[in-house]
């Protein structure tokens, strides 16, 4: 009897046993097939509404064409160059239908400027295409084609529920291949880059994005556009494994907007603003965890200029709602239309104190931003007077003369101009929001820690008086070549 128990319990153990490896090795290979018949499922779902698009920008101004002569080798290449040169500017990306009556969004920098657009459908089908409006600040621009009857539309999903790892694919033309598809994973959402706007922060994915991507949509597991595809970090100029794709949630609004206006109104405040950080909480005691401070008020006939706002003035609730930063408010301010009155809360410093005060204020419509092209481009200009040899923070700095002041456009101002910043300090690991230097040569120190500095010896005593963990704020003016002007922003850091 033992021994029969014993017997049917070996049995049992191995039967788990054998259970337990089907299961371990069978279960993976059913759903890597079920993913395979998924990704084969929304290609043919989305496909047949990714359009090619091939743009055509006017011929280049040249000198009349001769023929060469014979023999001569160096007038048969200039004929043959100026014959390459005649031929229109071409521009190829992807589009998506959006519509049954045929609409489609793609990136304004694949149709811009273009004379003549043409659309090419799944089926094979060409039209030729109108602009009925595009929006610069997120690079998205809707076409208009007249097709013969209602046309595959995709749809626009939730781009705010997607999550870093979920699977996506990317439909496009990269290299005028059309129908291509590819896969990979969403690496980051709301990711700035280097050369994006306030309106621009990227859902950032693995999928293979190449020129020719530009325009095409970005795709979750139920076949629904999460994003754009409009960016891609790369050092050869093709696909490095770093993709960036416009939220389907900003594209909705401009697509919405486009249709409505022929463009995208937003409203607009005319100041400049930076983030409140750790650091500025602890240097001025402030009991709100968020808020935006005003570095500069830019349109001197804008709203915030009429309502009294001035530069240091942190705003902190819009119609009522806490403001977590410059970008929350940015996004705030944007999103409602123009000529619409809001209530600004903001804190202002007065003496040591920082006073609520509450203001409202008629918004204006944001400008269009092509004439500040360049506006993040910063001069290095040739310094003068006696390089300091100590240097806090290394930091090489001198006081702001007549003659330094007229050679760097500073006219003025007073502060200390960064002459040198040693690259083995920790200041250079400093970044904006932007992820760029958040201080470069040519800037100019006007305050640290809320006290005034003209003087290095003012400067050197208040960072003698410093420890590694302490907040530091620095007020930095900054000639901006872009719009003309000097302008203030913020650095914020602790000293290590």
């Amino acid at each position: 009897m033992p021994r029969n128990l014993d017997h049917i319990s070996s049995f049992r153990i191995a039967f788990i046993f054998a259970v337990l490896t089907f299961l371990q090795y069978s279960a993976p290979a059913q759903s890597a097939e079920d993913l395979s018949r998924t990704f084969s499922d929304i290609a043919k779902l989305v496909g047949p509404s990714v359009v090619s698009i091939d743009a055509k920008g006017p011929v280049p101004q040249q000198s009349a064409r001769t023929a060469p002569s014979p023999g001569n080798n160096d007038d048969v290449m200039e004929f043959l160059r100026r014959q390459m040169q005649q031929r229109p500017v071409q521009a190829v990306g992807s589009g998506f239908i959006i519509s049954p009556e045929g609409h489609i969004i793609t990136n304004r920098h694949v149709v811009a400027g273009a004379t003549r657009i043409l659309v090419k459908l799944d089926s094979g089908e060409e039209y030729v295409a109108r602009s009925l409006g595009d929006d610069e600040e997120t690079d998205i621009a809707v076409l208009k084609i007249d097709a013969k009857g209602p046309l595959p539309a995709v749809k626009l999903g939730d781009s705010e529920s997607v999550k870093v790892g979920d699977w996506v694919l990317a439909i496009g033309s990269p290299f005028g291949l059309a129908k291509t598809v590819t896969a990979g994973i969403i690496s980051q959402t709301r990711r700035e880059t280097p050369f994006s706007t306030p309106f621009q922060r990227f859902i950032q994915t693995d999928a293979a994005i190449n020129r020719g991507n530009s325009g095409g949509p970005l795709v979750n597991l139920r076949g629904e556009v999460i994003g754009v595809n409009s960016q891609i970090a790369t050092s050869t100029g093709d696909f490095n494994g770093v993709s960036f794709a416009l939220p389907s949630g900003e594209t909705r609004h401009v697509y919405d907007q486009i249709l409505k206006n022929g463009k995208v109104r937003r409203g607009y405040l005319g100041v400049l603003l930076d983030s409140i950080r750790p650091e500025f909480i602890a240097v001025y005691g402030l009991k709100e965890t968020g808020g935006a401070i005003i570095t500069d008020v830019r349109d001197k006939d804008g709203p915030a200029a009429a309502a009294a706002i001035i530069a240091g003035d942190i705003v902190v609730e819009f119609n009522g709602q806490p403001v977590a930063g410059a970008q929350d408010l940015i996004t705030k301010v944007a999103m409602t239309p123009p000529d619409r009155s809001v209530e600004l809360r903001f804190l202002r410093e007065v003496g040591d104190e920082l006073v609520s005060k509450t203001v409202n204020i008629k918004l204006g419509e944001r400008p269009a931003q092509g004439g500040n092209a360049g506006a993040n481009e910063r001069r290095r200009l040739p310094l003068e007077g006696d390089i300091v040899d100590e240097r806090p923070f290394g930091l090489s700095l001198t006081e702001l003369t007549p003659a330094l002041a007229t050679t760097n456009r500073m006219q003025g101002q007073k502060g200390l101009l960064i002459e040198e910043i040693s690259p083995a300090s920790f200041i250079t690991d400093v970044k904006n929001s932007g992820g760029g230097d958040a201080l470069l040569e040519g800037d100019l120190i006007q305050r640290i820690n809320r006290k005034p500095v003209a003087t290095l010896a003012a400067f050197k005593e208040i960072v003698s008086k410093l420890n590694p963990g302490d907040p530091v704020v620095l007020h930095v003016a900054f000639y901006n070549p872009g719009t003309r002007s000097v302008q203030t922003k913020l650095v914020q850091f602790t000293v290590r």
